[in-house]
């Protein structure tokens, strides 16, 4: 049994979401390469390599927990991380249309609510978990999080404006974004059910000592379903323009890049990607009665971390005042969601352990 202790799961989530904010910024230092080749390396990194590799260092005796792991867990747990690796790549490609603040925004906003609150829907525990001191709390900062997450997408709309006013706009399109968000949302919030799915897997591990590593066994399952969907469509781009190669070797001529460069970002990105799934796993195990509002809490901490980097990226820049304003409100409002459901954590943990 795993002590509960939520201040330290929510360090755990911060963490984790801050690698996730930050995963997609190396892209900016690729040339010479076109989306499928970058998307291609970070994913068979993130959602192939590391999930193995980490399991095998973290998970005691992996060979027999996969051995004893019931099957229909893995399958499940397989087939709902492909739909997730759709989103992730319609994740990706929205950010090129929209930048990182209004993606993450619409994209997480839309993950968070369907993430957080289906899951104990589904399974008929909402209303007993809602029941539990702190409860209000809880309620509460998932409220103010989805306002806080509706003034983000306000500001970027507002952003979208004012770069249109000042014919800055470059790639920047809403109609294209704004779908490709949606999907993302909804089909990252299936991520959720895979590690769900997932559970008597880990529950074998744990017999086997996994201890906090539990969720890592999970991961070699989902994420391995997300790489096959994500592989399928770059390699279909790949075939249909004809790009496979330059993986291995740059065209002649164009834009001065550097081939290690390139492999070094994308291996980056992987690993950043890769780092959130591991914090929030040990984040999860720590939130106690109230385990479901991890979704909740990583998600929107990843928005308050995509702002910030936003602003560092200067994707604000040419905005108006007013604009900064609501951005500016907007992470203080999405910040007090995350202390009152860090809260309403720690009180039902002191109610369980007094």
């Amino acid at each position: 049994m795993i002590p509960a202790n939520p201040i330290l799961g929510t360090a755990f989530h911060a963490v984790g979401a801050a690698f996730a904010a930050l995963c997609y910024t190396p892209q900016r230092r690729v040339k010479g390469w076109s989306w499928q080749s970058y998307w291609l390396v970070q994913a068979a990194c993130c959602w192939f390599l590391l999930p193995i590799i980490v399991a095998w260092l973290t998970i005691p005796q992996l060979g027999a927990v996969l051995h004893e792991a019931p099957r229909g867990a893995m399958l499940e747990s397989f087939v709902l991380g492909a739909f997730y690796g759709i989103g992730g790549t319609a994740f990706g490609i929205s950010i090129r249309y929209i930048g990182f603040s209004l993606t993450y925004a619409i994209a997480i906003g839309l993950s968070t609510v369907l993430g957080t609150l289906i899951p104990p829907l589904v399974s008929g525990t909402l209303g007993a978990t809602l029941s539990k001191p702190g409860a209000d709390w809880v309620i509460g900062g998932i409220g103010i999080g989805i306002i806080g997450i509706a003034f983000t997408g306000a500001a970027g709309r507002m952003k979208e404006r004012d770069l249109s006013a000042t014919a800055s706009l470059g790639g920047f399109s809403l109609v294209k974004g704004l779908l490709l968000s949606l999907l993302a949302g909804v089909l990252s919030a299936v991520y959720g059910f895979a590690l769900a799915a997932g559970d008597p897997i880990a529950d074998v591990a744990s017999a086997h000592g996994a201890g906090v590593y539990r969720g890592n066994v999970v991961y070699i399952f989902s994420n391995t379903g997300a790489f096959l969907s994500t592989l399928a469509y770059c390699l279909w781009l790949h075939r249909k323009h004809k790009t496979l190669g330059e993986i291995v070797e740059l065209p002649a001529g164009g834009e001065k890049a550097s081939l290690p460069v390139n492999w070094a970002m994308a291996v980056l990105t992987g690993c950043l990607w890769y780092g959130q799934f591991f914090f929030y796993n040990l984040g999860h195990v720590r939130m106690g009665a109230y385990q479901f509002t991890s979704w909740a809490i990583h998600m929107i901490m990843l928005i308050l971390f995509s702002i910030v980097v936003g602003v560092v990226l200067r994707e604000w820049r040419g905005s108006r005042l007013a604009t900064r304003v609501a951005v500016g409100f907007a992470f203080s409002v999405l910040l007090a969601a995350v202390l009152m459901l860090t809260y309403g954590n720690h009180i039902a943990d002191l109610a369980t352990t007094h």
